[in-house]
């Protein structure tokens, strides 16, 4: 694949609309612990490294770009964490709306789900157990290519 310095890395960059780009900033980095990349302009987008390997951009409001609306749920942002319990504390901590507190889940999850201050949804969670798709009721079609050999991480 080829690189551009003047973008994200991942391949799946979620691009979330805020009314106010540099409040959002300061509560992703102090709520949740991304760290700011690249600013684009002082309000118009900035690039978040997410964990060791996701992104975001946080990008303003215009055109038809609008953050999400009360009452209404478009996306939910889930975001791999080494603590679910640390981590939900510090989003908490520093402002972030509790829609669902910290639960363990029968597929090996433990996660939570929490608003930031322009309504987003983010859903925090670590990984507690290897649980296969079919010990859930699920059926794998094509494995991950990192669980093909047997192995995981």
């Amino acid at each position: 694949m080829k690189i551009n310095r003047s973008v994200p890395p991942p391949t799946v960059v979620p691009i979330l609309v805020y009314p106010d780009v540099r409040s959002a900033v300061t509560f992703l980095t102090t709520a949740f612990g991304f760290m700011e990349r690249t600013r684009i302009g002082e309000s118009h987008r900035a690039q978040l490294a997410v964990g060791d390997d996701g992104a975001v951009i946080v990008a303003d409001v215009g055109g038809e770009r609008r953050p999400p609306q009360l009452g209404g749920v478009t996306h939910l942002v889930r975001v791999r964490v080494p603590d679910v319990d640390e981590a939900f504390a510090r989003a908490r901590e520093h402002g972030a709306v509790v829609l669902e507190t910290p639960v363990d889940r029968e597929y090996g999850e433990r996660d939570c789900t929490l608003e930031d201050l322009a309504g987003h949804r983010w859903q925090l969670a670590e990984v507690v157990a290897d649980v296969a798709p079919e010990e859930f009721g699920c059926e794998t079609v094509s494995p991950w290519p990192v669980y093909e050999s047997g192995a995981s991480s």
